[in-house]
């Protein structure tokens, strides 16, 4: 056969040193040791066509020469091996001495050691059972090397030795911690790693409507109902928990089991079905924590601010004022605070929730305003030099100021990350307010930031809003989507000083520091509280 271009290819028996200089040039060479290469001669002509006899093999002669460098090295390995099975077939059958075999494995182990050094850490993995610089043992019979390895079979060899190799300076993964919050309507987990000095990263997240306090305000204690759906959400909550390490956690209650009759004895059945413990914490905890979960949506230009949790059971508000030594921990600028023992399930049962007009929405409002006229808290006027002052400000976290955030962006799916953190200004605030007003109960509910499950409490929450507005008026408010969880969160690492990487404490050693280049903001799961 001819090629179009160069003529005839010379068979690989006729080669000679005639073309050694014009060959040596388009051979490609494997580094920088001498390597045995095959001489051709002709033209440069000769080496590029593929076609003619056969060589070794059967395969064509002189292919050897055209493909790259890599393919050719990896084929005399194979060819290597080969002899040295020869050659321990050889040794082991008494045929012959296996003196070739051991001369081409010294051979070989001098080119592979050659090759591991140019590669680096990316060579060729190690064969099954085989460990890289074994030190043998005083009794110990001596492993196999060389030509006598091909004759191990594949039982003797030990796969426990591969084992995932340690890179050299790498750090240990950041411990986890977990929070648990059972409220007077929702169920809600959080399990998240420390990165950055004072945030987080969620590694699983939980949230389940189930109503705990339905019903609480008329008869002063759980329902069956109620305590059925709490306890099989707190299986799935457990679940979770067991299926990772954690290192520390708090699982707490709020004003459903801490207001009831019966909220004890649900705890004792909570511990004995899940294995949960839970923990009832007072109302001024419950306040410090909204605190603790919001404090990095208040700006270092803020001066003063009104923090308020709108729940199931009770609200929680916070009169938090900022000097100019401003602490790590924002619940430490607390100057005054109030539980007021009403939310949006409470209310909405007194009140009615579904068929909601001006007139009962107005008896809800001041309802709120005169639990807020008992609270001795400052006005607005010494909060700041003027009530529409920058330097105060308004923030909501609960589902309330969630769900007004989703309406006004019209969104068609509610997105926790283009809520949590929204501004609103107070004409924006009274204009969705007005706008779920007009609403019937099924217009509510198909709404997608909405849903059925809180259609009939979504108004009562604005009517507690509406009382701190005019209790409080600010040009603007801030949307947190955020609470309890992640104040509970922020709290435990503080105090174990998961971000204090530089002065490790010692119980913490053990664990080491956060990676470097942790994503700033905590991506997980939105669930509107």
């Amino acid at each position: 056969m001819k090629d179009p271009d160069h003529g005839e290819r010379p068979s690989e028996s006729g080669a000679s040193a005639a073309g050694r200089g014009e060959a040596h040039k388009l051979v490609p060479r494997g580094g920088k040791g001498k390597r045995r290469r095959r001489r051709l001669s002709g033209s440069p002509s000769a080496i590029a066509t593929l076609s003619g006899p056969t060589g070794e093999a059967g395969r064509p002669a002189g292919l050897d020469e055209a493909e790259p460098a890599r393919k050719r090295k990896r084929r005399r390995r194979s060819k290597a091996a080969r002899a040295q099975g020869q050659g321990a077939a050889a040794a082991v059958g008494g045929s012959g001495a296996p003196l070739d075999a051991a001369i081409t494995d010294k051979k070989n182990q001098k080119r592979s050691k050659k090759a591991r050094h140019r590669r680096g850490l990316q060579g060729r993995p190690l064969a099954a059972g085989t460990k890289p610089n074994a030190v043998e043992r005083p009794g110990e019979s001596p492993r196999p090397r060389g030509a006598e390895a091909a004759s191990v079979s594949q039982s003797q060899q030990r796969p426990e030795n591969l084992r995932a190799p340690f890179v050299a300076g790498s750090e240990p993964p950041a411990p986890l911690y977990a929070a648990l919050d059972l409220g007077t309507n929702n169920c809600r987990l959080l399990v998240a790693q420390p990165t950055r000095p004072g945030q987080f990263r969620v590694i699983d997240a939980f949230s389940r409507i189930v109503r705990l306090g339905e019903g609480l305000g008329a008869s002063g204690r759980l329902s069956d109902d109620a305590m059925d759906r709490s306890v099989e959400a707190l299986k799935v909550c457990a679940a979770k928990l067991n299926a990772r390490s954690i290192r520390r956690s708090r699982l707490i209650a709020t004003e459903a089991a801490r207001s009831a009759a019966n909220g004890e004895s649900f705890l004792k059945r909570v511990a004995e079905e899940t294995g949960l413990e839970l923990e009832i914490i007072d109302r001024e905890t419950e306040a410090r924590l909204a605190v603790s979960g919001c404090s990095s949506l208040v700006d270092r230009e803020t001066k003063s601010v009104v923090l308020f949790d709108i729940g199931g059971g009770s609200s929680e508000i916070a009169v938090i004022r900022i000097g100019d030594n401003r602490s790590s921990r924002l619940a430490n600028h607390i100057t005054h605070w109030t539980s007021l023992p009403v939310g949006v399930v409470t209310l909405s049962e007194r009140h009615g929730g579904e068929h909601v007009t001006p007139q009962s929405f107005e008896e809800m409002v001041r309802e709120v305003e005169s639990m807020l006229a008992r609270f001795d808290g400052p006005s607005v006027e010494a909060l700041a030099s003027s009530g529409r002052d920058s330097g105060f400000h308004l923030i909501g976290t609960s589902g309330t100021v969630t769900t007004l955030a989703g309406v006004h962006l019209d969104l068609p799916r509610y997105d926790r990350r283009r809520v949590d953190g929204l501004w609103l200004s107070d004409g924006e605030v009274s204009a969705m307010q007005a706008r779920l007003l007009s609403w019937d109960f099924e217009a509510r509910a198909a709404n997608p930031c909405i849903g059925p499950d809180r259609a009939d409490l979504v108004l009562a929450g604005c009517a507690i809003l509406e009382a701190i507005r005019r209790r409080w008026p600010s040009t603007r408010m801030r949307v947190a989507d955020r609470g309890l969880r992640e104040g509970l969160l922020t709290d435990m690492m503080a105090d174990d000083g998961a971000w204090r990487r530089a002065r490790p404490r010692r119980h913490q050693r053990g664990f080491g520091s956060t990676p470097a280049g942790e994503e700033r903001s905590r991506a997980h799961e939105g669930n509107k509280a």
